[in-house]
């Protein structure tokens, strides 16, 4: 397999994500404040999960971009990341549903511990395809600090979504989506100093 299929396959499904997660936002019956008011919490959870979904997307794009061959083990570890990423619309449902209850969160803080692992999975599988490029996995080794870092952030967003206040890891989601919010442009300029020679 070339790597344009499996970026085909993986930005149809985190299409077809993001239009499950749309179809659960339903337009009030009436125009009225008072009937706006309770989709709040649903808007704001679309929000984040999309958010959350579009970092992704772009992350993968850039590691995606470096890959020159790609690996049945590769394709593997594309695909639990886009299983983790495909419940994504069932938590946020969930969450928005119920105004962001403790249980809710913590489903959502374990569904993103669980898709950050699953990334970290793939950035091992293709730093493995990186054996001849020194520098491609230098800064492969600067992403895997802020995999470690979200890794960190989610696991202690579960215990404060159940035992202190979900708000705190609605705090945590938000700082982790920062961090990655820009990807490190180093991955594309290695590349290109690479094929340039």
């Amino acid at each position: 397999m070339n790597k344009t299929r499996l970026e085909a396959f993986s930005d149809g499904v985190i299409a077809i994500i993001i239009t499950i997660m749309v179809l659960e936002m339903r337009a009030p019956e009436g125009i009225s404040w008072e009937i706006i008011q309770p989709l709040i919490p649903k808007f704001l959870s679309y929000f984040l999960s999309f958010l959350f979904l579009a970092i992704y997307w772009v992350n993968h794009h850039h590691l995606i971009h470096t890959v020159k061959k790609v690996t049945s083990y590769i394709m593997w570890a594309n695909i639990n990341l886009l299983f983790w990423l495909s419940l994504i619309p069932f938590a946020t449902a969930w969450m928005g549903e119920n105004h962001f209850e403790k249980y809710t969160v913590t489903c959502y803080a374990v569904l993103a511990l669980l898709c950050g692992i699953a990334y970290s999975i793939l950035q091992a599988a293709i730093e493995k395809s990186y054996a001849n490029n020194s520098e491609l996995k230098r800064i492969i080794k600067h992403q895997k600090y802020k995999g470690i870092i979200s890794v960190i952030a989610y696991t202690l967003a579960i215990p404060l979504a159940l035992y202190v206040n979900p708000l705190l890891s609605g705090m945590i989601f938000f700082f982790v989506s920062v961090i990655w919010l820009i990807p490190d442009k180093n991955i594309e300029r290695a590349f290109n100093i690479k094929n340039n020679f």
